[in-house]
């Protein structure tokens, strides 16, 4: 049940949820659950799988109803929902798709011109009605200048491009690109939009190393509120501020990021452990007493007293998944030989396109490596290659004995999904691993009834351990991991990264999970523009690289945009007549006024704003509707004064090149 509060127009005030209840066939989801979501909040939705993290979302994005409860929100807050799966159309192109993120600006423009266009036919410039025609225009135009609609174009590329994708590939239909670019362009729409709040259903599971790093900056530097699943704990800690456990139908709140989340949890835990065993204790002690003097005349109203006090008791409960390990180890492998890929002047196409261009690569044994790059450069190709899946040009060899085992990023949905969880390993089980087979599942943390479910009923991380349990059972050397960490949880991950490290055969990962990677390979392939570059070292020291390097060419960049920039203020200068410079340094020193003047007016609106902001975190000042008038007129005014500065900034560079000395 929604309720839309009667507030001043753009209020982005506080989201409260308040004893929300979801309830299948008996089973609760939640329990009552109750929190605020402050403007400008980053907060990680952290708990098991099936712990109700994406029907929350679902909640706050008005897609799904609540058994009872309310969500509030202040009129007029925009939601931006991404989920975890999505159906995208394919008629357009890829920039074309991604403009519709603008239609209200877009259909404010098409007003404007079509306005400008009737005032162009008219003569009777004296009349009421053109008059009012001017004004409108006029308005118009400062509202869509004020939205960023002289700016659409270029944030846009600056979007597309931060998540991965080349200038190239603008013009291209979206039915070229996988699901995963295909989500991509969904999430760059949501982002243009810049709504007051995102909901970010794990965003991160298509996108590369550069790409997760390029959204981590913009989530950090965003005005509005973020709500987001991720199993991914350094895109986590970059990111949030705040950290929501769901745990059996009840939420446990952390003002803090995921990993000191962990600390406080484990201190949270330690004092729930010892409240419940002195409940145990009470309870147990109590249930002695009713049922050593429950036919005692003398203790009845002792005994019924004692009764009623159980009945209502608060029973805490602990999460059991705490107790649970996922413990994989994967079969000693034989010992292959000391060389165990080798490729030289390797090149794959698919029909015109160029995918790897004549790559050297040698893999040793006992190496563990990563292959790291953008989607689309060839991480996947290669390792199909190396499986002797795809046909390519040039030489590769796989050293004496050397057995490979696959894991590839589809391999959950290659399951058969007629088969239950047993008979998909009793299948490829031999000897006296047979008799084991619960044990096994057990261990990862299939048990009791959950051996006897279908795989279609799966959920994707439940189905991804499956499919570990059964790359585990394979006697093989030589791992070859395609992201095996998506849909996996915190707990899963942490497991998998223990029994790899621990793996005495030779491991070839292609991954963008940093927190994954850290502590475990140790040589990192760089994959860019048809060529591998390798770097030895974890994947952190790579990124430091990448970055150091990323840095010296925006330098060189800048002194390049610097010598052209002099270059056209020379022109200029030389262009200018005195009566024309006389002019130009007339308005540098009213635009530098004018621009001290706005700053100031700026540095005061936003103290004023951050002291109300203060005022309605706290509960009992929302009930004083002046504090939301007067917040909105200031919002109003920063608004205007941001957009003033803005354009008197624009005007006063643009001036300053034509500046002669």
């Amino acid at each position: 049940m929604y309720i839309l509060l009667s507030l001043q127009l753009n209020f982005k005030g506080m989201i409260s949820v308040d004893q929300l209840v979801v309830s299948f066939g008996g089973f609760e989801l939640f329990k009552k659950v109750s929190f605020l979501i402050n403007p400008k909040d980053r907060i990680g939705l952290i708990g098991k799988n099936g712990a109700g993290k994406s029907t929350l979302l679902k909640i706050l994005s008005g897609l799904q109803d609540a058994s009872s409860g309310t969500v509030v929100l202040p009129k007029d807050v925009r939601v931006g929902y991404l989920p975890q799966h999505m159906t995208v159309a394919d008629r357009y192109s890829v920039f074309e798709e991604t403009k519709k993120a603008f239609d209200e600006i877009l259909s404010l423009k098409k007003e404007i011109d079509t306005i400008n266009n009737e005032i162009a036919t008219r003569d009777d410039y004296e009349s009421e009605e053109y008059l009012k025609l001017i004004t409108w225009v006029t308005e118009l135009n400062d509202r869509y200048q004020l939205v960023g609609g002289g700016n659409l174009e270029a944030e846009i590329e600056q979007t597309l491009v931060g998540l991965g994708f080349d200038r190239s590939d603008f013009g291209r239909p979206t039915d070229e690109f996988s699901g995963g670019w295909r989500m991509r362009i969904e999430l760059a729409k949501i982002l243009l939009k810049k709504p007051d709040i995102f909901l970010l259903d794990e965003s991160t599971n298509h996108l590369d190393i550069e790409s997760i790093q390029w959204l981590e900056n913009f989530l950090k530097n965003y005005q509005g509120a973020v709500v987001l699943v991720s199993h991914d704990r350094a895109f986590l800690d970059a990111v949030t501020n705040r950290t929501i456990e769901i745990s059996l139908g009840k939420i446990y709140d952390y003002k803090a990021n995921y990993s000191t989340y962990l600390e406080l949890r484990a201190e949270h835990r330690e004092t729930q452990l010892a409240a419940y065993k002195n409940q145990q204790k009470l309870i147990e002690d109590t249930e002695k007493f009713i049922e050593r003097f429950r036919y005692k005349a003398t203790k009845a109203v002792q005994v019924q007293s004692r009764a009623k006090m159980l009945e209502k008791l608060d029973r805490i409960e602990i999460e059991q998944e705490d107790n649970s390990r996922l413990n994989i180890r994967f079969q000693p492998p034989e010992r292959s030989g000391t060389v165990v890929v080798d490729c030289k002047d390797l090149s794959k196409s698919y029909g015109s396109l160029n995918v790897l261009d004549k790559i050297n690569l040698t893999v040793e044994r006992g190496e563990k490596i990563a292959f790291v790059g953008k989607n689309g450069e060839g991480k996947t190709t290669l390792a199909r290659v190396i499986l002797d899946e795809l046909e390519y040009d040039g030489e590769m060899k796989l050293g004496h004995n050397v057995k490979i085992g696959y894991f590839a990023q589809n391999q959950a949905q290659l399951l058969d999904e007629s088969l239950t969880v047993f008979d998909t390993i009793d299948q490829i089980a031999v000897g006296d691993i047979r008799t084991k087979i619960r044990d096994v599942l057990g261990a990862f943390m299939f048990s009791g009834e959950d051996v006897d479910k279908k795989v279609k009923v799966l959920s994707g991380g439940e189905r991804t351990r499956l499919a570990m349990i059964r790359l585990m059972l394979e006697p093989v050397n030589f791992l070859v991991l395609d992201e095996p960490t998506n849909h996996l949880d915190m707990r899963s991950k942490e497991m998998l990264k223990q029994a790899l490290a621990e793996y005495a055969g030779t491991v070839l990962i292609v991954s963008h999970d940093r927190e994954f990677l850290d502590g475990l390979v140790n040589c990192v392939y760089e994959f860019r523009k048809k060529k591998i570059r390798q770097h030895l070292g974890g994947i952190y020291d790579f990124l430091h690289r990448k970055q150091m390097e990323s840095m010296k060419e925006l330098d060189v960049r800048k002194v390049r945009q610097a010598v052209v920039k002099e270059e056209k203020t020379v022109v200029n200068n030389n262009q200018l007549s005195y009566e024309e410079r006389k002019e130009v340094n007339r308005n540098l020193s009213r635009l530098e006024k004018t621009i001290v003047q706005v700053e100031e007016s700026i540095a005061k609106l936003e103290e004023e704003i951050q002291v109300m902001d203060d005022k309605m975190a706290n509960p009992e000042n929302l009930s004083d509707s002046t504090i939301f008038e007067k917040y909105n007129q200031s919002k109003k005014e920063l608004e205007a004064a941001m957009a003033q500065w803005e354009s008197a900034t624009e005007e006063y560079e643009t001036l300053k090149e034509k500046k002669t000395w």
